[in-house]
Order: C-alpha cells, then sequence, then structure tokens
C-alpha cells in the first residue's frame, strides 16, 4: 500500500478563495479551531432564484481597508460557535473552493467580525485535513514551491 506523502505548511499561509474573488489572502493556520474563521462586515442574509444567501463584504488587504470586495454566497449552514474567549456565537457557514499551493478543495468557513485579531481568516483543522502537516516554526511554505 503507498500513502501520499503530505506536504507541509507552515503557521501563516497564502491562500486563494476564486469564488469569492481573493487572491493571496494571508491566514493564521490553526489546529485548534475546528472550522475556518474569516472577518467580513455588513453580513446580510437573502433569497435569490429560491436558495438562502448571504452577501458580506470583506477587506483582503489588512494594509489597505478601503479595499472592499463585496462577496455572495449560498448558506451552507448556522451553527453555534465558541470562540477562543470563550464567547459562543451563531455564525453563517458558506463552503467554498480554496486553493493552497498545488492543492484545491472546497472547505467550509464561518463568517464573523474578527477585527480585533492579527489575521482576517483562520484555516482550521477541518480545512487542513489530512493533506497536510503543520510546522509552527515555518511561514508560507507553500509559496516557496
Amino acid at each position: 500500500m503507498t500513502t501520499k506523502q503530505k506536504a507541509i505548511i507552515g503557521r501563516l499561509e497564502s491562500i486563494t478563495l476564486p469564488e469569492l474573488a481573493i487572491a493571496d489572502l494571508q491566514v493564521r493556520v490553526d489546529t485548534g479551531a475546528k472550522t475556518s474563521s474569516l472577518h467580513v462586515d455588513n453580513i446580510v442574509k437573502f433569497r435569490k432564484d429560491g436558495k438562502v444567501m448571504v452577501k458580506f463584504d470583506l477587506h483582503p488587504d489588512v494594509h489597505s481597508v478601503d479595499n472592499i470586495v463585496s462577496c455572495e454566497a449560498p448558506i451552507h449552514d448556522i451553527r453555534r460557535v465558541k470562540s477562543s474567549n470563550g464567547t459562543s456565537e451563531q455564525r453563517y457557514v458558506i463552503a467554498t473552493p480554496v486553493h493552497l499551493g498545488d492543492e484545491h478543495w472546497t472547505i467550509e468557513i464561518t463568517l464573523t467580525d474578527r477585527s480585533d485579531m492579527s489575521y482576517l481568516m483562520l484555516f482550521g483543522r477541518e480545512a487542513i485535513g489530512d493533506k497536510f502537516l503543520v510546522d509552527p516554526s515555518k511561514v508560507f511554505v507553500s509559496s516557496l514551491r
């Protein structure tokens, strides 16, 4: 039996979310977080062609808050999530494709206010799955390939 060698990623990586038109988004890889979470503003639930959707704004460049990308996606789920500070909140969950290094797959992302955090997105262990090993001493390993 042969097993695929898992790629190594660091504690910080750069991803692309093509359906949200976001490229080179710096994320903090967090094996302590079950689901990935993304900082967004102006979350609005609505219906489109019979589907329950969510629209939201995000600022993909932390150094330029004037750069706003407006997105919309079907609501995949609504979940109660407990944050690292112990508070619990209900969040919309979207499922969207992600590109990291040479890998492409779909992940679940919760939408929330992360304005007090250093990185706009946490890349959680469900997204990491069985594809990667995390080396916390390294950063931006996937962009070095």
